[in-house]
């Protein structure tokens, strides 16, 4: 296979996982950093020895590339995508798709018409315990779906906000812990469980809104196709991180989401376990372990015909619901209007 040219746009916290995935992956050359604050894009340029760009823009123009991976804060990721699908460069995109749906559907739309790929970031599909828990659905082994109930209940503090200001407002980040912690764990609930038609909810800050505009505190009952539902509970108001669960009732069993999968089969005879893998990471545990294989897994699909798998339109379904939500709790910033 012939080496791929990748470039980072985006230098901040998450993009240290791009970084180590490009170093793992073989027959991909990283040519190029890019990032608007100086700080992180000299600090880029010296730890990978490679040229910087302070624009995305400036980059597209001077560098041949195969692939740029989209780092950057929430209101920077459709137009630095746009541009590089114009440019027919593929591109892997961190979550979420956009800020505010208006720009979220600029992309779908961009990419509909592109001869570049463009992969979003929702590396926890590809846990162990998601792919397990989802091939278990399929099979129909676990029977009839009956509910199901989600958490994110994390620590935050005034300090995290005050490090990266854009995180607690809404012109920037489009919102708080829905869309930039409890997002994948929305887009796992939907996507495992047949997608979500309706739902009530209601987000609201209690403990941060001294220091942030957004929430850090959200309940919500989703309705799936079926009329089961799933109750989700989120906060990042707890005093430390507990891990992500997702617990689900079926016919034959009772499987649990938490460190990996446990399924308790009804029948009384038996318990399956899939543990998760660990993180050997420079990233934040409750990243995920599964970065490395939704790039690795982009990189090899790059040849063919068909579109990757978690597209624009994918991403678009976790950020109505969460848009959703506010707009329910009466958050009335222009980024939760819905055209």
């Amino acid at each position: 296979m012939a080496v791929r040219r990748a470039a980072v746009i985006g230098c901040g916290d998450v993009a240290a996982v791009h970084f180590e995935a490009l170093e793992t992956i073989e027959d991909i050359e990283l040519v190029a950093v890019c990032d608007t604050d100086p700080h992180q894009l000299s600090a880029a340029q010296r730890e990978h020895g490679v040229p910087g760009y302070a624009s995305h823009e400036e980059l597209l123009a001077k560098e041949r590339l195969d692939v740029v991976h989209v780092t950057t804060p929430h209101d920077q990721h459709v137009q630095a995508s746009i541009d590089a699908l114009a440019a027919g460069v593929n591109v892997i995109q961190e979550k979420p798709i956009a800020h505010t749906l208006a720009e979220g559907q600029r992309l779908v739309d961009a990419a509909a018409g592109a001869n570049a790929k463009i992969g979003i970031c929702f590396q926890n599909r590809y846990n162990v315990s998601s792919v397990e828990l989802r091939r278990l659905i399929d099979s129909g082994d676990l029977g009839e779906f009956n509910g199901a109930y989600a958490s994110v209940v994390w620590m935050r503090s005034p300090a995290y906000y005050q490090a990266r200001p854009w995180r607690g407002q809404w012109a920037r980040a489009g919102g708080g812990l829905l869309i930039n912690q409890a997002i994948h764990t929305l887009d796992l609930v939907q996507w495992l469980f047949g997608g979500v038609t309706t739902l009530t909810g209601h987000a609201a800050s209690r403990r941060y809104g001294d220091v942030s505009e957004v929430e850090d505190t959200a309940e919500i009952l989703l309705e799936h196709p079926d009329g089961r539902t799933t109750a989700f509970y989120g906060t990042l108001a707890a005093p430390q991180h507990r891990p992500v669960e997702i617990e689900a009732d079926f016919g034959n069993a009772y499987a649990v989401v938490k460190r990996g999968l446990k399924v308790r089969w009804k029948d009384g005879q038996s318990r399956d376990k899939y543990p998760e893998r660990t993180a050997n990471s420079g990233g934040r545990s409750y990243w995920g372990v599964s970065h490395e294989l939704l790039i690795r897994d982009f990189y090899d699909q790059l040849d063919s015909s068909e579109p990757f798998w978690i597209t624009p339109d994918e991403a678009m379904k976790s950020l109505r619901i969460l848009k959703e939500v506010y707009r329910q709790s009466g958050f009335d910033a222009p980024q939760n209007a819905i055209p």
